[in-house]
């Protein structure tokens, strides 16, 4: 891959995206050359759905002309082409949990941080906002109607759309309380996630952390006044530098990991298996009951159906002896029976595994 700073990579993103900060934290930490391009109205509706298959962020235009999408196998990807220092630990039982806990921070948190944004005012009419002068300034229509029409929009299809009622608030927003106060306690003991410099799970996290919790209003103060830890982690995963930033890994999978493990085997999975039976039955959208607190008319993904096939490819790609450890650890935890449940996931997406230069798919 040419790494020649005159010829970086463009990555067509927002300042206040979930994933285009997560891509950015990994590119700085990478030291891989890259400009953000603001993302317009003509980039959204053309440039990146034509080169993509899809309107996501963040796309990213590589020096030989050639688009991929989707951070998960983008980072994969990159990771071939600037192997050192890896950010998927070469431990293959911290490896595969490094892609479990991204998997998981990237679709699980993603209710709770588009529910913090969107359902809080004063944080709805900031975003709304910075989202009509980033992307929308050319549409010839007054400021106040094109904020108005992007709260409702984001309000109907990622907030109510997604299971959020009165019902469920509370559940969404424990989600987050409760990754602050796991999270801070990894933190007490370790600079990064899993010891002295950041792995997967670290830019999985960055995500949500970054561009959505520590910067919207409302998360962000909670996160300053219950959980320190992490937003200071939250500035040094921003400024780490592979260069400067070296160590070693802990060893194994830290105990202080097991409450995270433990929400991903009774809640994320559960809501994988329920997800992928609706796309099996060709339901649009089903209803699922997550500890204890009843989810109804939820949106089927086909994307998360492919993000349980890959977990279980990362699994049954490990040798023998760590594909034990795997399963001991997922069992102690809860994670092992629903990782397995469905009979044949099949999305039927990226059946070639070319991803990240396949066409991409919504998350919804």
């Amino acid at each position: 891959m040419n790494s020649d700073p005159a010829r970086p990579l463009r990555v067509y993103g927002s300042e206040i995206s979930y994933f285009t900060g997560k891509l950015e934290g990994y590119l700085r930490y990478k030291e891989i050359p890259y400009e953000r391009i603001a993302t317009t109205r003509r980039h959204w509706q053309r440039i990146i759905p034509k080169e993509t298959g899809v309107a996501q962020m963040p796309a990213v235009e590589l020096p030989d002309g050639r688009w991929i999408t989707d951070t998960t196998p983008i980072i994969d990807w990159l990771e071939t082409q600037w192997p050192e220092p890896a950010v998927i630990p070469r431990d293959p039982l911290q490896g595969f949990v490094s892609r479990l806990l991204e998997d998981y921070a990237d679709e699980w948190l993603w209710r709770p941080a588009l529910h913090y944004r969107w359902s809080y005012r004063g944080d709805a009419l900031l975003l709304s906002r910075k989202i009509v002068d980033e992307i929308l300034a050319d549409l010839p229509l007054p400021g106040p109607l094109k904020r108005l029409a992007i709260r409702l929009r984001q309000q109907r299809g990622y907030v109510r759309g997604d299971g959020v009622t009165a019902c469920t608030r509370s559940h969404v927003e424990d989600v987050y309380l409760k990754t602050l106060a796991h999270l801070e306690a990894i933190l007490a003991t370790r600079p990064f996630l899993f010891g002295e410099r950041p792995t997967l799970a670290d830019f999985g996290f960055f995500a949500s952390m970054f561009r959505h919790f520590g910067l919207d209003p409302t998360p962000s103060a909670i996160m300053r006044s219950r959980a320190p830890a992490v937003w200071e982690w939250v500035a040094r995963v921003w400024n780490a530098r592979a260069s400067r930033t070296r160590g070693a890994l802990s060893n194994g999978i830290p105990n202080e990991w097991g409450p995270i493990l433990d929400e991903i085997g009774s809640a994320y999975l559960p809501y994988l298996c329920a997800n992928a039976e609706a796309w099996k039955a060709k339901q649009r959208r089903f209803d699922v009951t997550i500890q204890s607190v009843p989810y109804q008319d939820l949106p089927t993904s086909r994307y998360r159906v492919w993000c349980l096939e890959r977990l279980r490819v990362h699994c049954n790609a490990l040798a023998e002896a760590a594909r034990r450890e795997a399963r001991a650890l997922l069992e102690r935890h809860g994670c092992w029976e629903p990782l397995w449940r469905v009979v044949d996931p099949d999305s039927g997406h990226d059946p070639e595994g070319r991803a990240p230069f396949a066409h991409g798919i919504n998350v919804f």
